[in-house]
């Protein structure tokens, strides 16, 4: 378990100041993350990388010459906001163009595309690509839903590599594309992880068992077998992944291949190399040639027990890029021919000159909140008191959500909400204190829950809170029907940007039917608290309803059988937060 820890709140951005503190000869910290130390060469491609904590090395540790030009970094498990990623990606940018490259989780889809849009819009060409390595999460006709996990290394490094030798943005996404489509990975784990300041593990083994097909998040595997011997662990990780080969493979006979052999947190080196003997002796046999093989921890999940393999099979192309040098905090190759940072951690130019490097971490500064009526100001107040119950009812809740999200999931939505409703008060505070209009008060409050929050979860409320704040605006009043028209515009929204319709088991199976028992309610002439009441009724009833669901989306579509019984997460918080703006509305009624 993680013992040593401050706030598990601030466990994430602390965890990041350390490592900068660290490794100032490689990194350097911008709002959001990590670039290298010495600036992007001019004209060269832009590799930006990044996840959620808990993984290192991944993702920070590979920044450096030969790896990413910068990482975001979000919180525990969760996706860094679009905020950060345009953050570090602006900073690393150096004329060439940004590749954004995660791995494959709908919070990081969903940031990362927002991001892209922002420095597209302001004049920075950029291009995604999300790894989808982990074969257990879904089958071959459907690979484009695969998690990633430790095939994110090979990917992010063949990216990389052609970025460091000059190629165009659309090479180097070309390189991406193809490494990543002959990148499989699979996984094993005997133990879940547990979450910092947290009592018990997200899952749990029975005695002498093993899970089969783990992700990297805390998620449970998709089966269980008997625990295995060394040999028996390699011998399932290798024939289960030379029984899917890239398309245009006929078998492994002959062919080349980088190997990682991952270990998640607890499983560790001595018992690696056990395993990697058995590893190398296997594909020997089937006659697969082994390119520069990684051992080691490359991709963890706190203190899991498991381990992972993943198979990179190599053309000429890609095992020249795989064998090229690298310098980051935590991966390293080969030796470069030009000079990084000193010593002392200072940068230095081609001809070995230190170069002073600003450290940008104190973020943009708050613009002035715009005018705003007295009837809109005065409905601010109201949406500060929603804001403050919205936190309350998350707060109390928090370890109840997580242990839901952890049936199924990564168990971190109650982490998620905590941090992105505490978050989003505070800024409605502050924009409430400067004058501003509902509207205002609610797009301040948006920003932020996306921000602190992260994932698909911090994304999604984001996209509710700012649709609220467009209906409402800063000089109307906002009357029942007004505010109806917000929440079903915000469940457009979601809908749009997470891809979700009901019968998914996700939130939208609660915001949909709630908006629309909210509009007929106000259509009705009700009152808005007694047409709240009302939908928040119904609200409720919706997110029980969720527990009769199998997950269609997200991270627990892979272990759908293991949610019956168990609503959504983001279902059951939806539920709790309409009716705290209930119980705020009365009191400022």
């Amino acid at each position: 378990m993680t013992r040593l820890f401050n706030d598990p709140a601030a466990f994430a951005d602390e965890a990041l100041e350390g490592f900068t503190a660290a490794h100032r000869r490689w990194v350097r910290p911008v709002t959001g993350g990590v670039v290298r130390a010495g600036a992007t060469p001019a004209g060269q491609v832009a590799v930006v990388i990044g996840g959620g904590s808990g993984h290192y090395p991944a993702f920070s540790g590979l920044v450096g010459r030969g790896l990413a030009h910068g990482a975001a970094v979000g919180n525990v498990f969760a996706s860094p906001s679009a905020r950060q990623i345009h953050s570090v990606a602006a900073a690393a940018h150096a004329g060439g163009g940004v590749l954004l490259m995660y791995g494959n989780y709908a919070g990081d889809v969903l940031h990362f595309g927002q991001a892209a849009e922002r420095l597209a819009a302001e004049g920075i060409e950029t291009r995604t690509f999300a790894v989808a390595d982990d074969i257990s999460s879904a089958g071959p006709d459907e690979s484009a839903k695969r998690r990633g996990i430790a095939g994110d290394l090979p990917v992010f490094k063949a990216a990389a590599a052609a970025a460091e030798q000059g190629l165009p943005l659309e090479e180097v996404l070309r390189v991406a594309e193809r490494a990543g489509g002959r990148t499989r990975s699979f996984g094993i784990a005997f133990s879940g992880c547990t979450l910092p300041g947290a009592d018990h593990p997200l899952f749990t083994v029975p005695e002498a068992r093993m899970a089969v097909g783990l992700g990297i998040h805390g998620e449970p595997g998709i089966g269980e077998e008997p625990l295995p011997t060394a040999d028996e662990a390699a011998r399932l990780l290798v024939e289960t992944l030379l029984k899917e080969l890239p398309q245009d493979l006929t078998g492994p006979a002959g062919q080349r291949a980088a190997v990682i052999l991952n270990g998640l947190g607890s499983v560790k080196y001595e018992e690696l190399f056990v395993v990697y003997r058995k590893v190398a002796a296997l594909l020997g046999e089937a006659g697969v040639e082994i390119v520069d093989p990684e051992v080691g921890e490359l991709v963890t999940s706190f203190d899991m027990a498991g381990v992972s393999l993943t198979l990179t099979w190599l053309d000429d192309r890609l095992e020249e890029l795989w064998r090229a040098p690298a310098d980051a905090p935590a991966y390293r190759k080969g030796a470069l021919d030009t000079p990084g940072p000193d010593q002392d951690g200072e940068p230095v130019t081609a001809d070995g000159q230190d170069t002073a490097v600003p450290v940008d971490n104190a973020g943009p500064a708050t613009p002035a909140v715009p005018a705003a009526s007295d009837a809109s100001r005065r409905a601010a107040a109201t949406v500060l008191a929603a804001l403050d119950a919205v936190a309350r009812v998350v707060d109390s809740h928090a370890d109840e959500l997580g242990r839901i999200d952890a049936v199924a999931g990564d168990g971190d939505h109650g982490i998620g909400m905590r941090r992105g409703s505490t978050a989003a008060h505070r800024a409605a505070a502050e924009a409430h204190r400067l004058g501003a209009g509902a509207g205002t008060v609610l797009s301040r409050a948006a920003d932020a829950w996306a921000d602190k929050a992260g994932g698909t979860s911090g994304a999604l409320w984001g996209s509710i809170l700012r649709a609220l704040g467009t209906a409402l605006g800063d000089q109307d009043t906002p009357d029942a029907r007004r505010v109806a028209g917000g929440v079903t515009e915000a469940s457009a929204a979601v809908r749009a940007l997470g891809g979700a319709e009901v019968g998914d088991k996700t939130m939208v199976d609660v915001l949909v039917p709630f908006a629309d028992a909210l509009a007929a309610a106000t259509a009705e002439g009700l009152p808005l608290t007694g047409a709240w009441d009302r939908a928040a009724t119904t609200a409720t009833a919706a997110a029980a309803g969720t527990a009769d669901l199998l997950p269609r989306k997200g991270r627990a579509r892979p272990h759908a059988e293991k949610s019956l019984g168990t609503p959504d997460a983001g279902a059951h918080s939806l539920a709790l937060i309409t009716r705290a703006v209930h119980g705020a509305l009365l009191d400022h009624h």
